[in-house]
């Protein structure tokens, strides 16, 4: 594959990202959760603060047909922003998007999720 057929498949999966953050969370505005630029360094979602603070994590965005996940969980965890969690994001063709996060980061959010306030 061309370096630069590679790069158009990572900005799909990035204006993707985009797009559901931006139905997800309607509150947000198209500059709250935008793509970086191809080639820029960091995070591959660059979420404003608001954005932060309702998405406390930091996206690593990966669409390749073999994927060293330990060498993407690696980029993700040296990307990090401070007080986010990182998450790595990641597809190949014809296949299902996949996210992957820490396993305490995942029960912190299932506990979040069904926290019922007593009476």
């Amino acid at each position: 594959m061309r370096p630069s057929s590679a790069k158009a498949k990572g900005r799909r999966l990035q204006n993707e990202i985009q797009q559901i953050l931006l139905e997800r969370f309607p509150q947000f505005e198209p500059d709250d959760a935008r793509p970086a630029i191809m080639g820029e360094s960091g995070v591959d979602i660059k979420m404003s603060p608001f954005a932060q603070r309702q998405f406390p994590y930091s996206i690593e965005a990966k669409c390749q047909e073999k994927l060293n996940i330990w060498d993407a969980w690696k980029q993700a965890l040296k990307n990090m922003k401070e007080k986010t969690s990182p998450l790595l994001i990641f597809r190949r063709n014809h296949h299902e998007t996949l996210v992957t996060m820490r396993i305490d980061d995942f029960f912190n959010l299932l506990e979040e999720a069904n926290r019922v306030d007593k009476p």
